[in-house]
């Protein structure tokens, strides 16, 4: 599969690209009720996290994830949101500045999802939402993995075939995997809690789903 923008671990010409977009990008997901649906996703299924758990937002973006995550989460923990794009952290470092509640839980990072810089089995919970595709699934499941401690767990938020897909995939200069590879790759390293579809009526739902697993080992 050819990658329009691949990320490897010393290149990462999608940071690049996504200084270029952030503020384009951030109203897109703004205008199209992305963070409600999180909301309302996250009340649904309350994230497997406790008091002080560390999390990372891997490919963060402008920051409407990890500002789910501080809406969700009603006890002390340790974000830290991580993005190739520099301009794009400066969007989430300010979105989260101004937002309500506990901003102290969150620290940002520039850094490649291929070569994160945090020790093995460290971390609780790792969210992500349109990183991995950016980057080979094998290569940043792998990655991700490493990072998350036995019983913690992933949260990750890919691309399914559609139109709209299609169209985001142009737009934002990313290649969808097959959903067969996503849970092939799930299943070969975490323990699957569930797939979720976003109902039709949201527009995440034309384009996303969301996978929950628990690392086994």
């Amino acid at each position: 599969m050819e990658y329009v923008l691949t990320a490897t671990k010393t290149e990462a010409p999608a940071g690049s690209y996504y200084d270029k977009i952030a503020a384009y990008y951030d109203l897109t997901f703004k205008l199209n009720g992305y963070g409600r649906s999180l909301d309302q996703y996250f009340a649904n299924y309350p994230l497997p996290v406790s008091r002080g758990a560390k999390i990372l937002d891997a490919g963060c973006g402008t920051g409407l994830l990890t500002l789910a995550l501080l809406r969700s989460l009603h006890f002390p923990v340790s974000i830290t949101s991580l993005d190739l794009s520099a301009t794009s952290i400066t969007a989430a470092r300010k979105a989260v500045e101004e937002s309500p509640g506990r901003t102290r839980d969150v620290s940002f990072a520039e850094g490649n999802l291929l070569s994160l810089p945090f020790s093995d089995s460290s971390l609780d919970l790792v969210v992500t939402s349109g990183a991995l595709e950016y980057v080979p699934l094998a290569e940043g499941m792998t990655e991700l993995s490493r990072v998350i401690a036995p019983g913690g767990h992933l949260l990750h938020i890919p691309c399914r075939p559609s139109p709209a897909t299609t169209f985001l995939e142009i737009l934002f200069r990313f290649k969808k995997h097959p959903r067969k590879d996503i849970l092939s790759q799930t299943q070969q390293r975490f323990r699957m809690v569930h797939e979720y579809r976003f109902p039709p009526l949201q527009i995440i739902g034309w384009s996303k789903t969301a996978i929950l697993a628990q690392k086994i080992q």
